[in-house]
């Protein structure tokens, strides 16, 4: 089993204010995590953002930061708070209180994966639970603090990028009255985690690469965004969620034909987000 949490790529020299980050695409799943499963190799990997982090791999040319994550969204979800533990799943936890996404299973170690498929034949020592987020939940989200401080103190502002995918049955479910579905969502929490400034030049990298973009609706952001966007801090977080149809076989978890192809567009949106400027620039906030 890898005890590393998570992998940095650093750009040679900084020269952005962007952190690209993607919690999702681990894709370590040892043969102890596999054993405790029900589900076989293939069917534990459906709410994997498989190849995201690949996709984004060439972030360090444009002079930002990569962050990925090492374990995959079944073992150990990132863009969860560690209080969101799963009552049905860990002895000992009690029931009080939950949340919509820990009582449908998807807490901070999921229940459950895509189509609501159970991970696990029985319960999880609450042992088990604290050891995987001492091991892999704290250590990414103290090197996403340390990347987005190391931003700020550097230009006066901080931008995260929470880089993942969506299924495209997510995105073919949605209303469209006849206009075109998106093909990226970006979240900001319905403004509450970035800027204006930041989400209108993030929006615009996508639309002038000729991909359909819509805010919010179906994803808005969960405790990633809502934990790193504070705008009157200078800091700034968009979730940004990519249908899965444009370049992967969702049922065989592969790279499709168009892979290539969509990463070099990608490619192109990354120069223009890593190159945001604000009109202002915020000085950094002193040491509290």
């Amino acid at each position: 089993m890898s005890k590393q949490a998570f992998s940095v790529f650093s750009p040679v020299e900084l020269t952005s204010a962007v952190v690209f980050a993607s919690p999702h695409s681990g894709s370590d799943y040892d043969s102890a995590f596999l054993q405790t499963s029900v589900l076989d190799a293939q069917q534990i990997r459906s709410s994997e953002d498989a190849f995201v982090d690949q996709l984004f791999a060439e972030v360090p040319k444009f002079g930002a930061p990569l962050l990925t994550a090492t374990k995959p969204r079944a073992y150990l979800d990132l863009n969860r708070a560690v209080e969101e533990l799963d009552p049905a799943l860990i002895e000992g936890v009690a029931r009080r209180g939950q949340n919509p996404r820990v009582a449908s299973g998807l807490g901070v170690i999921p229940r459950v994966v895509a189509n609501g498929r159970a991970i696990y034949r029985g319960k999880l020592q609450q042992q088990e639970a604290q050891r995987r987020i001492q091991q892999y939940w704290h250590p990414y989200h103290t090197e996403l603090q340390g990347l987005m401080r190391q931003a700020q103190g550097r230009f006066g502002h901080s931008i995260l990028i929470d880089c993942h995918s969506m299924p495209h049955e997510a995105v073919a479910a949605l209303p469209n009255r006849g206009a075109a579905l998106p093909e990226v969502v970006l979240g900001d929490r319905f403004g509450s985690s970035a800027g204006a400034e930041v989400m209108d030049q993030v929006e615009e990298a996508f639309v002038r690469a000729g991909l359909r973009v819509a805010r919010n609706a179906p994803f808005a952001g969960a405790y990633i965004t809502r934990t790193y966007g504070r705008p009157s801090r200078g800091q700034h977080a968009i979730q940004v969620e990519i249908d899965r149809g444009l370049y992967m076989n969702e049922a065989e978890i592969r790279p499709s034909a168009d892979f290539a192809a969509f990463r070099e567009l990608l490619g192109q949106v990354v120069r223009v987000i890593s190159g945001i400027k604000l009109g202002q620039d915020e000085m950094p906030l002193a040491a509290e």
